[in-house]
């Protein structure tokens, strides 16, 4: 069923307990949830991921978005921010595991939760999301289209980033991994590398690559958006939610 939600913009306590924007959406029908946080793409903390965040709330999770760029741009468009963020290298790996951390304290203090968190991330947010999800004691991790997290990048990647097989020893929640087959960053040999790193660590994990899609098909303000594909990624990361951190809602009485 789709939840009553509301959504609103936030400011709460990041990395080093900073004051940060976040967008929050929660559903306002249910009793016990589990909670996502939400990690935006490159692009930036723009309305598409706004969109994917309230998308979260009417399936009956509290989700919180928050915006990594807000420390190097607070009052710029999402396009400016994200500019201003590749000139600077990025957001670095402690800052973004900061702030996810700051984002689940919010989101377990919540009266209504159960306890339990997840993340998900688009594009250079799927390598940080499986990067947190290495870091924080996260119940459940979703990985889209994340580029470098087999790898470092190269040279000519506006971001310094290094590889995460590393730190596979130290993930506790089961991953979800989606990509397209037609994507070069991740390529189907990158993720086959790293499913082949988690089976050797005994780590839960389920990938899917879909065929005729590219990079960020998820993206609805994009060419490279592929609805049939969105639509049947969407069910499996409903389905892997329900089993990671939900199991179901209990919804309040009328």
């Amino acid at each position: 069923m789709t939840h009553n939600i509301t959504a609103e913009t936030i400011v709460f306590n990041g990395n080093d307990g900073s004051a940060i924007e976040g967008y929050l959406a929660l559903p306002t029908d249910v009793e016990r949830h589990g909670s996502v946080v939400v990690i935006h793409h490159l692009p930036g903390y723009d309305e598409a991921t706004k969109e994917i965040t309230r998308r979260f709330a009417t399936y009956g999770y509290a989700a919180l978005m928050p915006n990594l760029y807000f420390r190097l741009a607070p009052e710029a468009s999402a396009d400016d921010a994200a500019a201003i963020a590749r000139n600077a290298g990025g957001v670095s790996d402690e800052q973004l595991v900061g702030d996810v951390q700051g984002a689940m304290r919010l989101l377990q203090a919540l009266p209504t939760s159960n306890g339990k968190v997840g993340s998900i991330g688009f594009c250079s947010g799927g390598r940080q999301s499986f990067l947190a999800g290495c870091r924080l004691p996260l119940d459940a991790v979703i990985d889209c289209y994340g580029a470098f997290v087999t790898e470092d990048a190269t040279p000519d990647f506006p971001l310094a980033v290094k590889g995460l097989l590393d730190e596979i020893p130290a993930l506790r929640g089961e991953v979800l991994g989606l990509f397209g087959a037609e994507d070069m960053y991740p390529s189907p040999e990158q993720t086959n590398t790293l499913s082949v790193a988690l089976s050797a660590a005994h780590k839960r994990h389920e990938f899917h690559t879909f065929e005729d899609a590219g990079h960020a098909f998820f993206n609805v303000d994009r060419p490279s958006y592929r609805p049939e594909v969105a639509v049947e990624g969407w069910k499996l990361v409903v389905k892997f939610l329900a089993r990671t951190i939900g199991e179901h809602h209990v919804h309040l009485s009328h």
